[in-house]
């Protein structure tokens, strides 16, 4: 459909007929037809909470009938193409409950393993899941389809916000629907780098070449790449200084160091790649202060220095909310005493996640 609204209890929502008709003009696979619409609740059951959450938003609705992998792909690469030619910013929603009455204990199993192939945006590997485990999950074709498109648009990041099944409210595990909430996030390059990194190092330990230099990956610059699992770190390494060529091989080398050789933590296993989050610092160069007047928790990281001992510590960090909390931590770092004269370096971060 490519004009009109729709009409809920909220009430109406009008269609984007701009986006619309540019995917429909651009696309092989795509057909107006209002009709295909009728007897398919996927759409409507997602418009409340649109509606909701945001009054004026606009849709374009999709159905898709049972179609190949290589469809799915093509689908996603018009919707892309269509957006980036209208220059929006937007947001791809696919409708679908997992796997339908079976054993809670079945489902758990089936459903893990679609969602395992979505947290790592592939698309192939889900319906390649959905038909080998006999996974009834009712949109996988509409889910690779958003994962194609999102990718092409820079996704590079996922987050699985919840997984449930109707057990959990009915109490009866016997036969049960699955549900996921599943959030692909679009990411800045120098993150991509970061997870491509790690994920190239873990999985076949390959130093990976960047495939593209973009602006903010030339120069030299220190570095220090952080990994959080579920909220929690799960690694941290970087560089004061700059010791590689640019910024990219500075972020491939300190994401490999921050998931393999973190002292505090063991190395990432293949199977924690998909949860992993990761932010990205590039330092400026450090400069000498006079004294903790000239620094500010918030805005400044600071470099504690006595001799050959030396503490760094990022800014803007949960938790560390003063100056004299960031020293401290430095000096534990380091190995410094309390007591002990110590020079002091401030810098700034450009910050990505």
């Amino acid at each position: 459909m490519t004009g009109g609204d729709w009409q809920t209890p909220l009430g109406k929502i009008a269609i984007d007929s701009a986006l619309a008709q540019q995917i429909l003009a651009g696309s092989r696979y795509f057909e107006e037809d209002e009709t295909a619409h009728q007897f398919e609740h996927a759409v409507e059951v997602q418009l409340p909470f649109l509606q909701y959450f945001k009054p004026d938003a606009k849709i374009v609705p999709v159905v898709i009938a049972q179609t190949s992998i290589e469809v799915c792909k093509g689908i996603g690469q018009e919707i892309a193409s269509a957006v980036k030619e209208l220059g929006r910013e937007v947001v791809l929603i696919a409708s679908s409950d997992m796997t339908h009455y079976e054993s809670q204990k079945s489902a758990q199993v089936k459903d893990d393993q679609a969602i395992n192939a979505i947290l790592n945006l592939r698309e192939d590997e889900l319906l390649e899941k959905v038909a080998k485990l006999n996974i009834s999950m009712c949109g996988a074709l509409p889910a690779a389809c958003v994962i194609a498109a999102a990718r092409e648009l820079g996704a590079g990041a996922t987050e699985l916000v919840d997984y449930r099944t109707s057990g959990d409210e009915t109490g009866d595990y016997r036969s049960v629907v699955g549900y996921a909430g599943i959030i692909l996030k679009k990411t800045h390059p120098l993150v991509s780098l970061a997870r491509e990194a790690v994920t190239g190092y873990v999985k076949n330990h390959k130093v990976i070449k960047p495939s593209e230099i973009t602006p903010e990956m030339k120069g030299k610059a220190g570095v220090f790449v952080s990994i959080h699992k579920r909220g929690a770190l799960r690694g941290c390494i970087g560089t004061i200084e700059p010791t590689r060529h640019n910024i990219a091989e500075e972020i491939i080398a300190n994401a490999i160091s921050s998931a393999t050789s973190d002292p505090r933590f063991p190395p990432v296993s293949a199977g924690e790649l998909a949860g992993l989050d990761f932010k990205v610092d590039v330092l400026t160069a450090p400069e000498p202060v006079a004294g903790t007047g000239e620094l500010d928790s918030q805005k400044y990281g600071v470099i504690v220095e006595t001799g050959l001992r030396r503490g760094l510590l990022l800014p803007d960090l949960e938790g560390v909310d003063s100056v004299d909390h960031q020293i401290e931590i430095c000096r534990r770092k380091a190995g410094i005493g309390p007591d002990e004269p110590v020079k002091l370096y401030r810098f700034r971060v450009d910050r990505y996640q």
